[in-house]
C-alpha cells in the first residue's frame, strides 16, 4: 500500500475518529460486545482526539487525502493503532509500527 505516514495535525481529529470508529464497529465489534464499543467509541470522538493530539504523539497514514489508519504514542509506548476496515490486510498498521 502506498500511504503516507505522518504526524497527525488537529484539523485530522475528525478523520482520525472516523477510521477508529470504523474500526471499533466493523472489526473490533468480534471481540467486544455492543456495550463496550460503544463505551470506548466515547474516548475517541472528535473532541477526544483533539485532546489527545495534545497528550501524544499521533501518526496518521493518508491516501489519496484521506484517512486510512492512525497511531498512538504515549512516550515510547504504543497506546493505539487503527487501520479503516476497507483498506486492513494492506500493511497500513505495520507501515504505522514501524513509523
Amino acid at each position: 500500500m502506498d500511504c503516507i505516514i505522518r504526524t497527525a495535525h488537529h484539523k485530522d481529529a475528525e478523520g482520525i475518529s472516523r477510521v477508529i470508529i470504523l474500526a471499533l464497529r466493523e472489526t473490533n465489534a468480534r471481540d467486544y460486545s455492543k456495550a463496550v464499543i460503544a463505551r470506548v467509541e466515547q474516548s475517541f470522538s472528535p473532541v477526544a482526539v483533539t485532546d489527545l493530539l495534545m497528550r501524544r504523539l499521533v501518526l496518521v497514514a493518508v491516501d489519496h487525502d484521506s484517512i486510512v489508519g492512525t497511531a498512538s504514542l504515549d512516550d515510547r509506548v504504543v497506546r493505539t493503532v487503527f487501520v479503516d476496515p476497507r483498506y486492513q490486510g494492506r500493511g497500513i498498521g505495520r507501515a504505522l509500527m514501524a513509523e
